[in-house]
């Protein structure tokens, strides 16, 4: 693999408004920018108003608190995601390894007697180098992301069950409740965590070496390799960091929860790529930002918890979602199409 130095170039095809090349704007100017040719910042807005209209007990702040604690657990795991699929990848495995890291926390603390914090740091341990795993396997022979994540996903969620024998294992820590119920000046820690690694991804994606490569491997990930960047190195560092975070999810999640749970984040990955490509970043990789990723995790969330205040039938809530996946695929392709039409 060749050593990533200095300012890596960028491939032709990045040179749009979402790749770190606006990024070299200050921070402010970005936002203003993207809020402004924004159509899910409207469509957010106008969510907003019919749900408060509509909805009742929507705009209480017990409410408004919950959906922003709920939110911060996708949101974590969609910012990681946000990166893959900027790369042309996909991590199907997300909610699977929420699931077993929420296991491994509660055997390694009860079951092992090791103490709480150490239980933490094991399963984050184990969770980033499953994630090198899965990397590993992708590059090594040349594997498909979603291929290897969707095998991960099945085998990830019954290791959870076996560890727990299916049955839910109680964590009583009043200091370890703390990160996935209290509050700090009445803000979810959760939505705190969650602000942190908007911010630092923001910070990655638009003013580091790394960041530009990746937006570069989902261009044209030949260009890239004869570029200098070293490919294979970033999309293993891609399943590294969705996992990482998937495994914090786990963690913050049977804080909560009070307890580890096999049964956690069921079709959590579909909530995350969701998100993601609603915020704009596209199927087809190069094009992506973390910001549109926040709108649109807010989105799903507001979405899903105005239909459970309306009394939508369960069922048709998972058609509406699979719609709104479906439209978000659809414009995605549109959009390329038209780009595609406009170049040649």
């Amino acid at each position: 693999m060749t050593e990533l130095s200095g300012a890596a170039p960028v491939a032709p095809s990045q040179a749009d408004s979402t790749t770190p090349r606006a990024g070299r704007r200050s921070w402010p100017h970005q936002v203003i920018g993207f809020l402004s040719r924004s159509g899910l910042l409207l469509s957010l807005i106008l969510l907003i108003v019919v749900l408060t209209i509509f909805a009742p007990n929507f705009l209480t702040s017990r409410n408004l608190l919950n959906v922003i604690r709920q939110v911060s657990f996708v949101g974590i795991i969609a910012c990681g995601m946000t990166m893959a699929m900027i790369a042309a990848d996909v991590d199907l495995s997300v909610g699977s390894m929420v699931a077993f890291a929420s296991a491994l926390l509660g055997v390694s603390h009860v079951n092992l007697a090791l103490p709480l914090w150490l239980a933490v740091l094991v399963t984050l341990a184990v969770g980033t180098t499953l994630g090198l795993a899965a990397g590993w396997l992708r590059v090594r022979w040349n594997i498909p992301a979603l291929i290897v994540t969707l095998a991960f996903l099945i085998s990830f969620r019954g290791l959870a069950f076996i560890l727990t024998n299916a049955f839910p294992i109680m964590i009583a820590d009043d200091a370890f409740e703390f990160w996935g119920k209290g509050e700090v000046l009445g803000v979810p820690v959760p939505a705190i965590i969650f602000v942190v690694v908007v911010i630092s991804f923001m910070f990655i994606s638009t003013r580091t070496v790394y960041g530009r490569s990746v937006y570069a491997v989902g261009g044209n990930a030949e260009a890239a390799r004869l570029s200098g960047i070293p490919v294979d190195r970033i999309r293993i560092m891609i399943l590294v960091t969705t996992f990482f975070l998937s495994a914090l999810t786990g963690v913050l999640l049977s804080s909560r929860l009070s307890s580890a749970n096999a049964s956690i984040a069921v079709g959590m990955e579909f909530d995350v790529i969701a998100a993601v490509l609603i915020g704009g970043t596209s199927l087809f990789g190069g094009k992506g930002s973390i910001l549109g990723t926040v709108l649109g995790v807010l989105f799903i969330g507001l979405l899903g918890n105005g239909m459970v205040l309306l009394d939508v039938n369960t069922y048709l809530q998972d058609v509406a979602r699979g719609g709104i996946i479906l439209l978000a695929v659809l414009l995605g392709a549109l959009q390329e199409q038209r780009k595609q039409a406009t170049t040649s």
